[in-house]
């Protein structure tokens, strides 16, 4: 599947993020960096900036984007929430979201390779859409892995939000209710995502 594999921290100066799951924060400064004239940003360059932010944050690439945002405008409510609600019950993101893996980047790796059930079927794709009432648990071979190791001591530290309830002892994730707009993540200004796809 096709991701973003540049430099991370340079991304995070473009699109003025503090931090990105596991890349801890960004650094601010930069050595003998001289002079640099910053250009007044236009409402399009804004616009284009909250988009590159969304598909950098969740991990998607453009064209999954747009069919995230035509699915969102077809649906009743708003077009942005609905678009916020859409990434949020991505699978990836449930896992992300649960405490067991530090980024989302990491929790796709673990999809893909196979080492999770939803409500006892195997799903191998991250953009796999979660709803309430589902179960997702380890697969017999994923719990024999490094990654599962890992995620026990994740969720240790690591709070889950209101809408998903992780059982540690059998590291299990139940989507109890659908999240919402304000669970997703607050840097995103999805007003000016909309405008952009509405020219």
């Amino acid at each position: 599947m096709a991701r973003y594999t540049g430099p991370i921290q340079k991304k995070l100066r473009a699109l003025g993020l503090e931090s990105y799951g596991v890349y801890g924060t960004r650094k601010d400064k930069r050595v003998n960096q001289g002079f640099v004239r910053r250009r007044r940003i236009s409402a399009y360059g804004l616009q284009l900036k909250e988009k590159q932010k969304a598909k950098f944050l969740y991990g998607v690439l453009e064209k999954q984007f747009k069919n995230y945002y035509d699915k969102a405008l077809i649906q009743e409510g708003v077009t942005g929430d609905n678009l916020v609600v859409l990434l949020e019950r991505r699978l990836d993101n449930v896992l992300y979201r649960s405490g067991m893996f530090l980024s989302r980047k990491q929790s796709r790796q673990a999809v893909n390779h196979g080492h999770f059930n939803v409500n006892g079927r195997k799903v191998d794709i991250p953009s796999f859409q979660v709803k309430q009432g589902d179960k997702v648990e380890w697969t017999e071979r994923g719990k024999k892995t490094t990654l599962f190791e890992i995620a026990q001591n994740n969720c240790k530290s690591i709070p889950t939000p209101h809408w998903i309830e992780l059982e540690q002892t059998q590291m299990q994730s139940t989507v109890v209710t659908e999240p919402t707009a304000e669970d997703g993540e607050p840097e995103i200004d999805t007003t000016q995502i909309v405008e952009l796809y509405s020219k």
